[in-house]
Order: structure tokens, then sequence, then C-alpha cells
């Protein structure tokens, strides 16, 4: 990993109101290739990951790329995996550098939640389908008979399980319900995931990976995340009403991960051409592994299974991990994931260890904030993770770092990046 580098993240419907999915993408891919100083004409492939598709560029790594310069030989695909569509994205084009079918990739993914395509009910796309063949208005008119005016009504996507029914927020509750975790516990991370932003918003760590973008039609300049709270108070956290489980749940609009616009991408490189280019590394990516659970029970708790799996592939513990940053899809789902590495009993049942996979310093956790208060672009944020990861690397002398994330369907991802040199 040569560069990454992301637009600021924005909650849906602000600062991209305007635009669609594929220009936050050709914006994001344009910048990581400056920051990068790489040129268009040296990228192998293009590999973006996004949840909710905009019909017009159901391909949209392909139309960002070829907006962004990429030459028009340059294959282009788009993956979908849920919360982790960018971490399969740079998994791909890891692989395809590993294989030999590039010496250079770009990869990453784009969420543009402002803007959801919407839908009718099935009846209505019926017709809607065989009015490609109406002659004149009378046609139109047989369209509408017998339908009733709710069924005219558009439908905008339901963010559920198409499996369960049940919303990731139903979940969270469940999930933090069954490893223990309290409100207030949750509050207090929502509240330290904010001041981390904070913190690393004033330390110039989070304009490290920025890219600023001027938004038309007004050219007005976005630089900074939108969705960190600066005068967020665990009073205020705690008045707010549980958003999912009512009136006992303990997941709220506070300690969950806002909707939110954004994309990011990272250059990739085989190490044998980023040496003979002379180049200095953010780091190089070591391994990675995708897992599945039960999408009933275990929605979230993929980083569960993932990262023991991963670090006894490569011989490694968690007390060999200097840099960790988890997706904070919700800060129950984070800290239950924590009891669960923790967890004796989770670690025979579930891992098949002969203990706990082990404890985790929160120091070590997301730093310098995370989904909670950044944002969450369903199809971006695991290129954020990547990125600040590397970056933390460098600014806390560490060698070993861990990315992991949950996604929908109870699939869960974990990623070993290695500070080249360390």
């Amino acid at each position: 990993m040569v560069a990454g580098a992301r637009l600021p993240f924005s909650r849906a419907g602000t600062d991209y109101q305007a635009l669609v999915s594929y220009d936050l993408a050709r914006m994001a891919l344009a910048g990581v290739m400056t920051k990068a100083a790489l040129a268009p004409s040296d990228v192998d492939q293009v590999v973006l990951g996004t949840v909710v598709q905009n019909v017009a560029t159901s391909n949209v790594a392909r139309d960002a790329a070829l907006a962004a310069g990429v030459p028009d030989r340059v294959p282009a695909h788009t993956v979908t995996v849920a919360c982790i569509s960018a971490n399969r994205a740079i998994a791909d084009a890891a692989l395809a550098i590993q294989a030999g079918h590039a010496d250079t990739a770009l990869a990453g993914g784009v969420e543009m939640l402002g803007d959801v395509p919407v839908g009718f009910e099935r009846e209505v796309r019926r017709r809607l389908f065989e009015s490609r063949r109406y002659k004149g208005p009378q046609d139109w008119l047989a369209f509408f008979r017998g339908l009733k005016p709710r069924q005219l009504l558009p439908q905008a996507p339901a963010i559920a399980e198409f499996t369960t029914g049940e919303s990731m927020g139903q979940s969270a509750d469940r999930l933090a319900a069954r490893f223990g975790v309290t409100r207030e516990e949750q509050d207090a991370f929502a509240f330290r995931s904010h001041q981390g932003a904070v913190a690393a918003r004033q330390a110039g760590h989070l304009a490290d990976e920025i890219v600023p973008v001027s938004v038309p039609p007004s050219g007005a300049v976005v630089s900074r995340d939108n969705g960190v709270r600066e005068d967020t108070s665990l009073e205020r956290l705690a008045k707010l009403e549980p958003a999912f489980v009512k009136p006992f749940g303990t997941v709220t609009a506070g300690n969950a991960s806002p909707l939110t616009d954004g994309a990011a991408a990272v250059v990739l490189m085989a190490e044998e051409r980023a040496a003979a280019e002379g180049r200095r590394p953010l780091a190089r990516i070591t391994g990675f592994t995708f897992v599945a659970q039960d999408p009933g029970d275990e929605l979230l708790l993929g980083p569960a299974y993932a990262a023991p799996r991963l670090l006894a592939r490569h011989g490694l513990t968690l007390a060999d991990i200097d840099v960790i940053e988890i997706h904070e899809a919700f800060a129950g789902q984070v800290l239950a994931v924590l009891r669960a590495w923790g967890s004796a009993a989770f670690g025979r049942e579930a891992l098949g260890l002969p203990g706990a996979f082990g404890e985790v310093d929160l120091e070590r956790v997301n730093p310098w904030g995370g989904s909670v208060s950044l944002g969450h672009p369903f199809g971006a944020t695991g290129a954020r993770l990547v990125t600040t990861a590397a970056h933390r690397l460098h600014v806390e002398d560490g060698r070993f770092a861990l990315v992991t994330a949950c996604a929908a369907g109870g699939q869960g991802h974990a990623m070993l990046l290695e500070r080249v040199g360390a």
C-alpha cells in the first residue's frame, strides 16, 4: 500500500446532495492518484465496493475510473459485500497483484446514501415493464386501472436483513444484551469516538488522509468530516431515546454510526514495482480473511471470528498487534466483539481455543475516532480503516496493524498490515 485517501465523510444528504456516487468515486480515485504522484496510465486495475447501487452506474468502478483519467484499456469492476465491500475490493486487487495480473491497482469504495434509488411495489413494476409496448395515451389509462393510490407511492429500500427481516440496530441491541454491554458503556464508547476524532483532527492526522473537494454547482470546498461532534457529552448522549428496540433498547442515534456519504481509495503496488520506483510504502498487506456466521444470532459478530483465524494463520496473537482498527457499526457491537475475544467460554465454544482469544487494551482501538463519529459510507469504510491503520503504524511506531469489520448477512473480515521496514 503506497497511498490512501478519502473524501471528507458527510452525513447523508448534506455536503454532497447535488452529486451521485459516481462523482464521489471519481474524486476519490483522482485524489489518491494525486497523493501518490501516480500517473493514471500506470494503473493496471481498478476495484471499488458499493452497497446501494445507482442503476445508471451499476459498475461504478469502471465509470469513475474513466472519469478520473484511467485509460480505457484498464479493466475495472465493482463488488458488494455490505459494509466490508471496500475490504473485498482491496483484497481482490491484492490477489490480482499477487497472481501477477497487475503491478499497480486502485481499490476502495463509495456510498451515496443521500440519493438512494427508490422503487415501487411488484405490480407497478410489472406494469412499467409492459409499458414498453404502449402505443398511445389510451394504453397509459389502462396502466392505472385497478391500482390503489398507495401503490403508486415510491418505496425506499429498507436497511434490514433480507433473510431475517431484522434491522441491524435490532441485532445490535440483542448482541449488546448477550454480552452484557450496558447503555452507559455504549454511550461512553461513542463519546470516546467523537473525542478521539476531535483530537486527531487537531493533530492533523485526519487531514493526512482527507482530500478536500470542490462541490458543484456552488464550488464550496469540503475539507472535513461533518459528523464529528465536538460539543457532544455523556449527558447529551444519555438523553437520547432508543432508536430500534423501544422502550428498553440501548442502541440510540448517538451510539450508532450515522448514514453517510463518502468515498475512499488506496493505491496498491507489487513490492518490486514500488522498490523500482523508489517509493516508501505505507504498509504491506500481509494477509486477510473473510468469514460468515448465522445472520440471525450473530449478524455483527464477524470480527470475533475473523481476527482469531487470521492471526493464527500468521502465528501471531493479540499481544503482537500494535494498531487495531475496528469498524464501529454500533458502539455496542465493538464492545461485544472485545468481550467475545476476552471470554474463555466464547474461545472454547465458538473458536475452538483452549481459552480466551485475548484481552485488548482499549487505547489500541480506534484512538482517532471511528465510524460512530467520522461516519460510515457503507461501501467506503473499509478503505478508510486500512488507510487510518497504515498511518497509525507510522505515527505510533508500530509493526503490525489489525483491521476488522462486520457486515450484513452475518459476514466479517480481518486484514493484517505490516509497516515496511519496521
